[in-house]
């Protein structure tokens, strides 16, 4: 069946186009931009959305999420993790490697892709592990697995330590034109750390982060990738630092590209005041210096999108000390409501905002989706920006319900999510 969108606000960054118009989807794609709708509403064969008042854009692309599958199904499964995606109004979301098994070869790859066809409703992109394990010591299978359909290689979660290891990475995925995707921090400066390190950690008695264990890792990382002519992405920027670091490299012409999560430009380490496990996240989040940072690094262009790092745990897990509850919270369904916040803040137009979360990180990855360009799929998320919701992490399409986000009043009601021309989600 076809599927004609009348009248909404289209906003689709990646071809210009900010206007009231119509999108006539057919056989999974987008046919065209109808100036009337009417003999549409006529035929039987169309199913015609009413879009007054809303906004209408491409699907949004997370290119940093964890579905947990294989080997962690009781957090999240592949299946779960693309429900709870379609909720937020995304439809191509990108998967981290450190499952168990670790997805460091084409059989964990094929297995992924496999699962998502069969099980998924969104698009879903794998990122294969740098190294063997993420043991950090042995290059993984790469060309295998890019061969099987990885975008891009990481350890995201346990960062590279050893740098001729990472030389040797960036080197070799030359071949491919994939980037290397940085999880940035000095282990050894963070040490037992379960929190941001400053006046909050030392109030709650809390062994803290230094910001500088980003710091030194975003300089190496972006040190080899001049070394290597690479391309490089920096996953959860959270320190200023790390956005100096970046703004001065882009000058240079290093190829390199970052991200920052709703979460890292909301809040602040005093989230933690409560001892609250649901605002343990690595990287922590930092004190306000770095969150005005990071906002003005999306303003400014030297972060280039935004992504969840949805990060979904038990409850069992979390509930437990501080100290022991494991780093991570879901994103996928807050994400939209916190980003525009960006937009009632006057940081980002709404154009803007929409970009971040759309063709720049399809861009990074070259997954070729984030437009609504005439003849591509169908890929749309029609949403009313000026809705007021409450987050109920009860309500959440993921299994696990670890937000920090509970009980806040925002804007940004995600009405329809569209994939490949077929309805997935409707509120």
């Amino acid at each position: 069946m076809s599927i004609l969108i009348k009248g909404g606000r289209i906003i689709d960054p990646s071809q210009g186009i900010d206007e009231k118009g119509n999108i006539l989807i057919e056989n999974g794609k987008i046919k065209s931009f109808p100036k009337t709708a009417k003999k549409f509403e006529k035929d039987s064969k169309v199913k015609v959305i009413d879009a007054k008042g809303k906004v209408v854009s491409p699907g949004l692309v997370d290119i940093h999420v964890h579905l947990r599958e294989p080997g962690f199904e009781h957090k999240e499964t592949i299946s779960s993790g693309c429900k709870s995606a379609a909720a937020g109004g995304f439809t191509s979301i990108v998967c981290m490697p450190n499952t168990n098994p670790v997805n460091d070869n084409a059989s964990v790859t094929e297995y992924i892709l496999l699962k998502a066809r069969t099980e998924g409703i969104v698009n879903v992109y794998p990122i294969g592990a740098i190294t063997k394990g993420e043991m950090g010591e042995t290059l993984a299978q790469i060309g295998e697995m890019y061969e099987a359909g990885c975008v891009g290689v990481s350890d995201d979660g346990m960062p590279v330590m050893d740098s001729k290891v990472m030389r040797h990475a960036m080197e070799y995925v030359q071949a491919f034109d994939i980037p290397v995707i940085s999880h940035a921090e000095d282990k050894n400066l963070s040490g037992t750390g379960v929190m941001n390190e400053g006046e909050v950690s030392t109030q709650l008695g809390l062994v803290g982060i230094p910001c500088a264990s980003e710091d030194v890792m975003v300089s190496r990382d972006i040190m080899v990738a001049e070394l290597t002519g690479a391309r490089l992405h920096i996953c959860h920027v959270s320190t200023a630092g790390s956005v100096r670091l970046i703004k001065a490299a882009k000058k240079r012409g290093v190829k390199v590209t970052a991200e920052v999560t709703p979460h890292h430009f909301i809040l602040t380490d005093e989230a933690v005041n409560e001892y609250d496990t649901n605002a343990k996240m690595n990287p922590p989040l930092r004190g306000k210096k770095d969150r005005k940072a990071v906002i003005e690094g999306l303003k400014d262009g030297t972060l280039d999108a935004i992504a969840t790092d949805h990060a979904p745990h038990s409850e069992d897990e979390k509930k437990v000390e501080f100290d022991l509850a494991p780093f991570g919270i879901v994103g996928l369904e807050t994400a939209l409501p916190l980003s525009l916040k960006l937009v009632e803040d006057g940081v980002l137009t709404l154009s803007q905002m929409i970009s971040k979360l759309t063709d720049s990180p399809s861009k990074i990855l070259n997954l070729g989706k984030g437009t609504l360009e005439i003849g591509c799929a169908a890929d749309v998320v029609i949403f009313d920006p000026e809705k007021e919701i409450t987050i109920e992490r009860n309500k959440f399409h993921s299994k696990s319900k670890n937000s920090p986000f509970h009980g806040w009043s925002l804007k940004g009601l995600v009405e329809h999510t569209i994939v490949d021309g077929k309805v997935v989600y409707s509120a």
